[in-house]
């Protein structure tokens, strides 16, 4: 944790937050601070700066925050995903986050299990959480947009076009493509698939949407290291 992120249900009044049990345990058993100490904190969705601990009671934490620099810089990147499986996708939640990615899709795909759409995994709350540990880890405050399509087609047909917005659109495929694009200083939109990769059917249709097939290498990676890869290679990242 780099960042005690205070959300709006934990403040007290004008000036004081309360920490919830998970930061009050950081608070005390790894940064080892007391009352009347500094520490790097910012509001969800709103400024960083840095708040005191203002009194240490029956494990409960009580801080001061005063707002002193703005939000880092968000990634102008827009990530199209095809659904991985559970235990991956809380780290590419949290990977994605704390690369700056602020607008994600998580989409059904012919490779896609089933199953995967009914994991517990998918409630909102759990995704929330993920992504707010991406925001800790990158010192970062502002939370992903992210949505749910559980349907390709009518997603990709109706919503896709205006969801991608301007930039190039960029689709991870193995096979005789341009090597993909770098540097770009977005915005942008990729798309990666499954692990067995999009079919060509769904190729076709994002490809009529302006997506354009690059290749990434010979090695054919797992979507949990290719995405960080992927991004690295192709943005600027701030």
């Amino acid at each position: 944790m780099n960042l005690l992120l205070l959300q709006p249900e934990q403040q007290l009044d004008e000036s004081h937050w309360r920490l919830d049990e998970r930061q009050a345990r950081h608070v005390q058993s790894v940064l080892g601070l007391t009352e009347g100490q500094p520490c790097k904190a910012g509001l969800l969705d709103g400024p960083q700066g840095t708040c005191i601990i203002e009194s240490i009671k029956n494990k409960e934490i009580t801080v001061s925050f005063k707002a002193d620099s703005q939000n880092v810089e968000p990634l102008k990147l827009s990530l199209l995903l095809a659904l991985p499986r559970p235990k991956m996708l809380k780290r590419i939640l949290i990977d994605a986050t704390s690369l700056g990615i602020k607008r994600i899709v998580l989409i059904n795909s012919w490779k896609v299990d089933k199953s995967y759409w009914q994991t517990p995994n998918l409630k909102a709350d759990l995704l929330r959480e993920k992504m707010l540990l991406g925001l800790e880890q990158a010192r970062d405050t502002q939370l992903p947009e992210l949505l749910l399509a559980p349907r390709f087609r009518p997603f990709v047909e109706d919503r896709l076009d205006h969801w991608a917005g301007d930039g190039p659109r960029i689709l991870a495929h193995p096979g005789d493509h341009a090597p993909l694009p770098r540097n770009l200083p977005g915005p942008a939109c990729l798309a990666i698939g499954p692990e067995g990769g999009w079919t060509p059917f769904e190729v076709e249709m994002l490809c009529d949407r302006g997506f354009q097939c690059h290749a990434f290498g010979r090695r054919i990676l797992r979507v949990e290291t290719a995405l960080p890869a992927l991004v690295g290679g192709m943005m600027q990242l701030p």
